[in-house]
């Protein structure tokens, strides 16, 4: 029985080219108790690679956190599947602004021991307890009452190319940073003001709204879907945007126009961009933003030692790289004393 990948990144391309259709690209979370996330991510892989499916996906005894590429023809059967599961039946599917065939390339199930790193002992509160959901629409109505505060729970690097109008954004690296961040910023404001928050599907909302609940915070909203459901609502109910920029988000597209204002720049030269590219040296692979003249000018890469690295022939560069461990520390994000324009 297979339970791993067997194709390339650049096999599973070629397939995908060579098949010529259409494919959708998903998110969707939920929490629930699985007894063995082991013999559910199995169950898992087994199924969707049957299906053709691809992405990302993070289970745990906490629940389950997906991101997927789907065959757009395959998608009731998809959908079927997921029904068939007790607490995946009616799950809300975020469906991607922008479609792209190759937003993911290879399928990874993974067992973690949280869905989402919050870094947080869920023992000491009642996840169950969470904020109040609203609707693109309260969500407007909400963010423009002076006693609100709204909240972007995402990443520095995310809410560097689009967030929403008047958000607080946090400049961390992860998720589990802000939430202390945050309850010490509005620790005065715990029954006086409305903490509203977002991100970019709703997962992270859903564990920090519960957490602030129980951190004494008296209104608490989350934004149901994120920013993902937001914009589909806009759009079909013709509601004013209150979105600026771009969506990041994990896969090859990095990002969903959401509305037309760019409000990045360049971390090479300080133009208006909001492009992220991964440095094309493999021993650094920085993710950062950079125009086109820059990418040009620089072959790609973050620094002049970058672009040295990788005019060398490649079997060198495999040979510069060797036994070194790539810790998690080559993936900053946004974050290096080579670029002359960052947050």
């Amino acid at each position: 029985m297979q339970l791993y990948n067997k194709l390339s990144a650049k096999e599973r391309e070629q397939l995908i080219d060579e098949a010529g259709e259409e494919r959708l690209t998903i998110s969707f979370y939920t929490y629930a108790k699985i007894g063995n996330p082991q013999l559910f991510r199995n169950h898992l892989f087994v199924a969707w690679d049957q299906m053709q499916v691809l992405g990302r996906i993070y289970v745990a005894h906490e629940g389950i956190n997906a991101q997927l590429s789907v065959p757009a023809k395959g998608f009731n059967a998809f959908k079927n599947f997921l029904d068939q599961i007790y607490f995946l039946e009616n799950v809300r599917l975020n469906i991607a602004i922008e479609q792209y065939n190759k937003s993911f390339l290879k399928l990874k199930v993974k067992v973690r021991d949280k869905i989402v790193a919050d870094g947080l002992n869920d023992d000491t509160f009642d996840v169950r307890n969470k904020g109040v959901h609203v609707d693109a629409d309260q969500f407007n109505e909400l963010i423009e009452d002076p006693n609100t505060v709204l909240v972007d729970m995402r990443n520095h690097y995310e809410s560097e190319i689009g967030h929403f109008k008047n958000a607080v954004t946090p400049d961390v690296d992860t998720f589990r940073e802000s939430l202390d961040i945050i309850e010490n910023d509005l620790k005065d404001h715990k029954e006086d003001k409305n903490l509203v928050m977002y991100c970019t599907g709703g997962i992270r909302c859903e564990k920090a709204s519960a957490y602030y609940k129980h951190k004494g915070f008296k209104n608490v909203f989350q934004l149901n879907g994120g920013i993902i459901e937001y914009t589909r609502q806009v759009n079909e109910k013709g509601l004013e945007n209150k979105f600026l920029g771009k969506n990041f988000v994990f896969d090859e597209r990095r990002a969903e126009k959401i509305s037309d204002e760019v409000i990045a720049k360049c971390h090479q030269c300080g133009k208006a961009c909001d492009t992220h590219v991964n440095c094309a040296n493999d021993a650094c692979h920085l993710l950062f933003i950079q125009c086109d003249e820059c990418a040009q000018k620089m072959d790609d890469c973050c620094s002049d030692h970058c672009k040295e690295i990788i005019q060398l022939p490649y079997e060198e560069q495999k040979k510069l790289r060797a036994g070194k461990h790539n810790s998690n520390k080559i993936f900053k994000k946004g974050r290096s004393p080579v670029l002359k324009y960052k947050v």
